[in-house]
C-alpha cells in the first residue's frame, strides 16, 4: 500500500504501531546557514546510499511523479513551444530586471501595498520581524515558500520570539521533525507515510491518540490542527511563484487550500519574493500557468491558483507588505554563463528525473536548494567553492524536463571548469600532480601494444580486494576517486585474453 505519491507504508496500515522512542523521528536539525550546511556532498551522498529506507521513498515517490508529469505533458500539442516561450520570457525579464523591479514596484504602490528592498537575508529577516512586531502578535501562519526557507526566517523570527507555523501538509511534517525540506516541491519525499504518523503522535500535541498512516486520517489531523491557526492568525507570510510587472499583480499556486486561507483570513500579508520571479506582463501568466503545474505536480492545473493585487477595502488582508530579496541573485544575474539559473520556476521536475537526486537524497546537498538546479544555483549565490557541480553524471535529463530549457549540464560543465582553473597549476594542488602523473603513465602504457597488454591485466589486481563485486576503498592515489565513487569488480579476463581464446578454438 502507498500514499498519494506511492511513498510505501513499514507497517501494518489497519492500525498504529507503538509510538516511537522521543528523538527517533528528529530530522538533521536546522542550519545556521540554509545554503551551505552539513557534510561536504561526496560524504553525505556516501551516508545516504546506505540509507535502505530513504532509497526506497525516493525511488517510489519520483518514479510516480515522472510517469504523471509525463501523462500530462504528453496531452500538450505545443509543449515544446510553450517551453520555448517561458525561456523567451524570463530571458527578457533577465535583460530588462531593474525596470521591471522598479515597474512592480510603482504599481504595488499604486493599490495600497509597500514594497520593501532587501539586499540580504539578514536585511529580509529584519523587515519581517519588525513588520510582525508591530502588529502585537507572537505567531504567524505560513505558505510554502523557498525564498523563506533560503534565508532562514522561521529561525529568525524565534530568536524574537515570534513562532512561525508552516501550513503546507509536507513543509509541517519537516518542522514538527525539525527537519530541513529534502525537495522543492514535496519537503517530506524521504518520509513514509508509518513515520508521518509517529512524528504527529510524538510532536503534535493535538494528535488523535488513535492516528494511523492511513493517508486520509493523517490529512484529517494536519487539518483539525491547522484550522485553530488560521482561524487566529493576525499575520501570514508567504512567497509568490509569479509577479506581474505591469499591474502590481502577485500569484501563489498550490495544491491543498493552506495558501488560500493563508492569503485571504489575516489581517496583514507578508510576501517575500526572489528578485527574479517577475514576468512582464498579464498575459506572461498564461504560459506559466501550463508549464509549471504540469512539470511540477504532474496535473493540467493547480487545484488553487491564488491572486491579488495591493489591498482591496473590506475584501482580504487589509495591510500588505512585498519585500524584494536579492540575497546573490545581482551576482548570478552579472553572470553571462550562470545567470539562466535564475529562469528557474521551482517546479523541481529536474530533480525527479536525477539518478543523483533519486539514490541520495536532497539533504545531501547541505542547501534548501538540492538536485540539478541546487547544484548550479547554490554555488552562484554563495559565491563559495562548492562541489556541488560534481554532483551529477551529466546525463542531460534535467534539461530535456527543464520548462524553461535552463541548459543545466552546460552550466555544470561551466562550474567545473571554474574551480579546476583555480587550481590548476598549484604546486600544492594534489588532485592535479596526481592527474598529471596518471595521464602521463596512460599515454607511456598505450604508445606501445605490448605495454597497453601488460597494463589491461594490472586491475585484474584488485579483484582481491572487491566485496560483493564493488571496491569501496583504495589506498592513495586510488583514494582520490573512492572517497567519493565506488568501482565495479574488474573482469576475470580481458577482452584480448577473451579474444585470443576464442581464436584458439576449433
Amino acid at each position: 500500500m502507498s500514499t498519494f505519491l506511492g511513498m510505501p507504508s513499514t507497517r501494518d496500515r489497519r492500525g498504529p504501531s507503538p509510538q516511537a522512542a522521543p528523538g527517533t523521528l528528529s530530522g538533521v536539525g536546522r542550519p545556521e546557514d540554509p545554503l551551505h550546511w552539513g557534510a561536504s556532498f561526496p560524504d553525505a551522498a556516501k551516508a545516504a546510499l546506505d540509507n535502505d529506507q530513504l532509497r526506497r521513498n525516493l525511488g517510489k515517490a519520483t518514479s510516480t511523479i515522472r510517469t504523471k508529469r509525463a501523462r500530462v505533458v504528453d496531452e500538450v500539442p505545443d509543449w515544446e513551444a510553450l517551453r520555448d516561450a517561458g525561456s523567451a520570457v524570463k530571458t527578457d525579464v533577465m535583460a530588462r530586471l531593474p525596470e521591471l523591479l522598479e515597474e512592480l514596484e510603482r504599481n504595488v504602490t499604486a493599490r495600497g501595498g509597500v514594497v520593501h528592498w532587501a539586499r540580504d537575508a539578514a536585511e529580509a529577516n529584519r523587515i519581517v520581524a519588525s513588520l510582525v512586531r508591530e502588529k502585537e502578535t507572537d505567531e504567524v501562519v505560513k505558505v510554502k515558500s523557498m525564498a523563506t526557507q533560503e534565508i532562514g526566517l522561521n529561525e529568525a523570527l524565534a530568536e524574537e520570539g515570534i513562532a512561525a507555523v508552516e501550513t503546507d501538509l509536507a513543509e509541517l511534517i519537516v518542522q514538527l521533525a525539525d527537519d530541513m525540506p529534502s525537495h522543492i516541491l514535496v519537503p517530506a519525499i524521504h518520509r513514509n507515510r508509518t513515520e508521518i504518523r509517529d512524528i504527529f503522535l510524538e510532536r503534535m500535541a493535538d494528535a488523535p491518540p488513535d492516528l494511523t498512516d492511513v493517508p486520509r486520517e493523517l490529512a484529517m489531523a494536519a487539518r483539525a490542527h491547522l484550522r485553530r491557526k488560521f482561524l487566529s492568525a493576525k499575520v501570514a507570510i508567504s512567497g509568490a511563484n509569479f509577479a506581474v510587472a505591469d499591474t502590481g499583480t502577485l500569484a501563489v499556486v498550490e495544491s491543498e487550500g493552506n495558501g488560500r486561507m493563508c492569503l485571504t483570513l489575516p489581517e496583514t500579508l507578508i510576501t517575500v519574493m526572489g528578485i527574479e520571479k517577475l514576468v512582464p506582463t498579464f498575459d506572461d501568466l498564461e504560459v506559466f500557468l501550463q508549464l509549471l503545474p504540469r512539470s511540477s505536480t504532474g496535473e493540467r492545473m493547480n487545484p488553487y491558483t491564488s491572486m491579488w493585487t495591493g489591498v482591496t477595502p473590506g475584501d482580504g488582508p487589509q495591510e500588505f507588505h512585498l519585500v524584494l530579496l536579492d540575497n546573490g541573485r545581482t551576482k548570478v544575474l552579472a553572470d553571462e554563463a550562470g545567470r539562466s539559473a535564475l529562469h528557474c520556476i521551482r517546479c523541481s521536475a529536474c530533480l525527479n528525473v536525477c539518478p543523483v537526486y533519486e539514490r541520495v537524497g536532497g539533504h545531501a546537498y547541505g542547501s534548501v536548494y538540492p538536485g540539478p538546479i541546487g547544484a548550479i544555483l547554490t554555488p552562484q549565490l554563495t559565491g563559495e567553492k562548492s562541489d556541488l557541480p560534481y554532483a551529477s553524471t551529466l546525463c542531460g535529463a534535467c534539461y530535456e524536463v527543464c520548462p524553461v530549457k535552463i541548459d543545466i549540464p552546460s552550466i555544470l560543465v561551466e562550474l567545473r571548469a571554474r574551480e579546476v582553473s583555480l587550481t590548476a597549476g598549484s604546486s600544492g594542488d594534489t588532485a592535479d600532480r596526481v592527474w598529471s602523473a596518471a595521464m602521463k603513465a596512460a599515454s607511456f602504457a598505450m604508445a606501445d601494444g605490448a605495454r597497453f597488454r601488460r597494463a589491461a591485466r594490472v586491475p585484474r589486481l584488485l579483484r582481491a580486494i572487491s566485496r560483493n563485486g564493488v571496491i569501496r576503498k583504495l589506498p592513495f592515489p586510488g583514494s582520490l576517486w573512492t572517497r567519493s565513487r565506488d568501482l565495479m569488480e574488474p573482469p576475470k579476463q580481458t577482452f584480448r585474453d577473451w579474444w585470443a581464446g576464442r581464436e584458439e578454438r576449433p
